[in-house]
């Protein structure tokens, strides 16, 4: 066999093994993406989402818990991906030392988020997260029914919400299941 021949078997054995929820680089269009603030219940944190010049996507802004708020998130809809063949998600991301939630949901109208925390630094990383171990939380309170177990999901999330005043930025290079 030829190296190129290997080559090409290998990276097609990769590729079937994982499924893009989103690529900076490859899907510049942020218009899928939705901001929300803690600003829905009268406080004034405040974050974006753009593309920085490396096209990767830049969420940043500030929490603060004035007026009982504390919270910044970043919303992605998208026509729902099976997911019954993957076990993980994964987000590779550079960060800032803060904590993040990655959240996901199987039907963007419903109102309880499965969730799961992350720790960033400020080198470039990989986080994998097991999709069974996403629970289930509404309004920041963790709800008393299982893990998330659902065939599919149609939102993806990443939320700040330390309980402190805080500056943030995460930049996120990709998403994906594996």
């Amino acid at each position: 066999m030829t190296f190129a021949l290997i080559y090409s078997i290998i990276s097609f054995s990769i590729q079937t093994n994982t499924a893009t929820i989103f690529d900076f680089k490859d899907q510049q269009d942020l218009s899928n993406w939705f901001v929300v603030n803690d600003g829905v219940m009268g406080g004034y944190s405040e974050g974006s989402i753009s593309l920085n010049d490396d096209n990767n996507g830049l969420f940043k802004g500030y929490v603060t818990t004035r007026n009982n708020g504390g919270f910044s998130s970043i919303r992605y809809q998208f026509k729902q991906k099976e997911i019954s063949k993957f076990n993980n998600v994964s987000i590779k991301v550079r960060g800032d030392g803060n904590t993040y939630q990655l959240r996901i949901k199987n039907r963007s109208n419903t109102r309880v988020s499965y969730i799961q925390y992350f720790e960033t630094s400020k080198e470039w990383e990989t986080i994998t997260i097991p999709i069974n171990t996403f629970y289930a939380s509404f309004r920041g309170y963790r709800l008393d029914v299982s893990n998330f177990s659902g065939s599919g999901i149609e939102e993806i999330a990443i939320l700040i919400g330390n309980k402190k005043n805080e500056n943030f930025a995460l930049e996120i290079e990709r998403i994906w299941l594996e």
